[in-house]
Order: C-alpha cells, then sequence, then structure tokens
C-alpha cells in the first residue's frame, strides 16, 4: 500500500514516545505502512520517519493540528510532507552532462518523484539536450566581475519557480558564502572522492599516475564550507592497473550520476534527516 504523507520526527528521547507518535497517527484515522527509527546515543535525539495512509480530505494543516497536542508534550520538532506533491528541483549543470543525463532520465521514468522546473548553466553545451525534454533553460555565463549578479538572477529564478531544491550536477562554480546561507538545506552537490588529494584541474589524469584503486563519489549538502557539508550518500568502484585514464574517468562518471542520483531520491522521499554536521538517512 503505497503512503500518502510522511512524518518526520526529532526531539529527546523519551519514554512512551513512539506509542504517542502512532496512537496519534492513528487517532486520525491514518495507516502507518512504514517506519524507521534512529536514537543517537551520543547526542541523546531521537529521530523518526513515518510514512502513512490518510483518509480523503487529510491535509497537512489537518494533520499538523490534531498532532499539535503530541507534539508540544513530548517537544518534538516534526515536518509532515504530503506525497501527492512532487518536489520541484532546479539543475545546474557546465560542460559535463553525465549526472544532469541520469537526473532527466530517472524523472522521465517516474523513478525520482519530483519536477525538474528548468535547468540552468554558465555555458549552452546542453542547451539542446533540456529543451527537447520541454524542460525551460536559462543560460547564466558567469566571471568573477559578473558573479554577484549572477547569483542575484539565480535567486530570482529559484524564488519565481518555488524551487524546494537546487541540485548541482557537475556545475563547476563556487556559489557563494551568502547565496549558500539563503538556500540552506535545499542544495545537493556532487564531487567525484579524489578530493582532496587531486584537487584542481584533470583530477582522474592525476589520480591514475598516482596509480589509484578505487575511483568514488560523494553527495552532500552544500554549505559556506566548500565540499564539507553533510554527507547523504557515497560509492566507490574498483580500479584495475590495466585501466587507462579513460576508463578512470568513465568510471567516476557512472558513480558520481549513481551516488548523486541516490542522494536526490532520498532527499526526494524525506528519508534525510541533519543531525548536526552529520545525516540520518532511512532505508
Amino acid at each position: 500500500m503505497k503512503p500518502d504523507f510522511v512524518l518526520l520526527v526529532s526531539c529527546v528521547d523519551r519514554k512512551g514516545l513512539v506509542a504517542a507518535i502512532a496512537t496519534s497517527i492513528s487517532a486520525q484515522d491514518c495507516n502507518i505502512v512504514e517506519s524507521a527509527q534512529f536514537d543517537d546515543a551520543v547526542t541523546g535525539r531521537f529521530f523518526m520517519r513515518v510514512a502513512f495512509t490518510a483518509p480523503p480530505g487529510m491535509t497537512v494543516e489537518r494533520f499538523d493540528e490534531a498532532f499539535l497536542s503530541v507534539g508540544s508534550a513530548y517537544g518534538i520538532d516534526w515536518k509532515v510532507f504530503d506525497l501527492s506533491v512532487k518536489v520541484r528541483a532546479l539543475v545546474m549543470v557546465s560542460k559535463g552532462g553525465h549526472c544532469l543525463n541520469d537526473l532527466l532520465y530517472r524523472t522521465a521514468t517516474r523513478y525520482l518523484p519530483m519536477e525538474v522546473t528548468s535547468v540552468v548553466s554558465n555555458h549552452t553545451t546542453w542547451q539542446r539536450r533540456v529543451e527537447h525534454e520541454g524542460i525551460p533553460f536559462h543560460h547564466l555565463p558567469i566571471t568573477p566581475e559578473t558573479k554577484a549578479e549572477q547569483e542575484a538572477r539565480l535567486l530570482a529564478l529559484i524564488e519565481e519557480q518555488r524551487v524546494d531544491l537546487v541540485i548541482l550536477a557537475r556545475y563547476m562554480q563556487v556559489l557563494s558564502d551568502a547565496t549558500c546561507r539563503v538556500l540552506e538545506g535545499r542544495v545537493i552537490n556532487i564531487h567525484h572522492s579524489s578530493l582532496p588529494a587531486f584537487k584542481g584541474a584533470m583530477p582522474y589524469h592525476r589520480a591514475y599516475e598516482r596509480g589509484v584503486k578505487m575511483v568514488g563519489a560523494t553527495a552532500h549538502y552544500v554549505t559556506p564550507d566548500l565540499d564539507e557539508g553533510p554527507i547523504i550518500a557515497q560509492d566507490v568502484s574498483m580500479v584495475d592497473h590495466a585501466d587507462t585514464v579513460d576508463d578512470l574517468i568513465a568510471q567516476g562518471q557512472e558513480t558520481e550520476s549513481r551516488v548523486l542520483t541516490r542522494a536526490v531520491k532520498a532527499h526526494c522521499e524525506h528519508r534525510v534527516m541533519l543531525n548536526g554536521h552529520r545525516t540520518i538517512v532511512f532505508k
């Protein structure tokens, strides 16, 4: 049975907490179809994700109102999501299109429960590909001198399109600290695992020269601390001594695409919760 809503809960752990949450959901004539929880022994915080079906006419506002008494009694921070409402995502890309292509395909096949409102790029490389999908494409070139103006235009697009999530699909520009703060918790980035060992241009070539035995990727939320935001997903593939630089690049790009899609899917299904600088990703 597919759920209609998802409830995310975080609070200090207390006896009777789970029972109180379940009772409140049941009292609203809702039925729990999926539940996962985590008790962080280090911080003493409790985290829970509950997916449930609901009777006709149920809304986020109606559920919140009925859940308020339990939430207040147990000091719960909670949020409810209506799964019939798709996440509105804006994708940013530069010249490398492997992650973009995977996101477009996974969205078209409904593997990713999101709507791509537009694609923004500082190049026109993928304009025809994007417009072929019927998705608006915005070319926002950038230089050090125009960075503030370009990001102001980006933020205006995000506001205009009511964007919930920004996906940096190998967008090779660093967002300013101010923009990162405005979009806190709403931007997912992907980068190869050769960081920080092989920074800068041609990282796979440098990794090949050092004889690395695996290539991987990390997807994380963006913060003002470059490539140090809370990690959502990671993966690696093994490298053979006979692999060429092109083999490494192909493996790396495939891994980047897979990891980014995994992170985006978890976010869109409301499976990710922040726990300080770490994440809890419910399966």
